[in-house]
């Protein structure tokens, strides 16, 4: 129950890594018009959450999970980002996380991108990985969705059922990533990766990425 609660600690909106003011591109997207609704919004989501970033984060935080040192894995993160605001969003809630996991928990991390950060503080502390990759991945999904609420209009209700409805896609996506070396780590949601480099001169604008 004590790995339970402090997951549920770390990836919860109260955790001070400023994920609410992060949109990942999707504000981009609604300034498009190609995300106008819960169903548009929930197969962008899945895309980027099983073929895209969202995936491969969870690759990234199982990799790190895995070994003692995570310098190499957090370089490939930083690499892969496929623009400078989603290089920015990972430094600057990696450094949160990893500056807040050390004063609370005493965790010897520090200036990790997200995934990585999430990864070694769990491995630290004894978090099964097999907890940690699913909630991992509902906080992205969960944020990304009240960024949606913030940009478009989108009720309560309908927000939560494209919430559930992820759930298979995070569970696979989960699942997959913990027998995805980090030799193997793709990402193939072009637009949303497009989508997140055009918003570096979306004007005007709620959301840094």
């Amino acid at each position: 129950m004590s790995h339970a609660l402090t997951l549920m600690q770390w990836l919860s909106p109260a955790f001070p890594v400023g994920a609410f003011a992060y949109s990942h591109g999707l504000e981009q997207v609604i300034a498009d018009g190609s995300v106008t609704d819960a169903d548009t919004l929930r197969t962008w989501l899945g895309d980027v959450l099983e073929l895209g970033s969202g995936r491969a984060d969870a690759v990234l935080l199982a990799a790190a999970y895995a070994v003692d040192d995570p310098t190499y894995v957090d370089a490939t993160a930083r690499a892969f980002a496929a623009g400078a605001e989603r290089l920015k969003e990972t430094d600057l809630q990696g450094r949160a996380f990893c500056d807040t996991a050390r004063a609370v928990w005493e965790i010897e991390i520090s200036g990790l991108t997200y995934p990585v950060g999430v990864g070694s503080a769990a491995r630290a502390v004894g978090i099964p990985l097999d907890q940690t990759l699913p909630l991992y991945l509902h906080a992205f999904g969960s944020n990304l969705v009240s960024v949606a609420q913030r940009a478009m209009p989108l009720g309560q209700t309908d927000a939560q059922t494209v919430l559930a409805a992820l759930s298979p896609v995070i569970a696979r996506t989960a699942r997959d990533a913990q027998k995805t070396p980090l030799a193997a780590l793709s990402s193939t949601s072009f637009a949303a990766d497009i989508a997140a480099m055009r918003h570096e001169t979306l004007q005007p604008r709620i959301f840094r990425t």
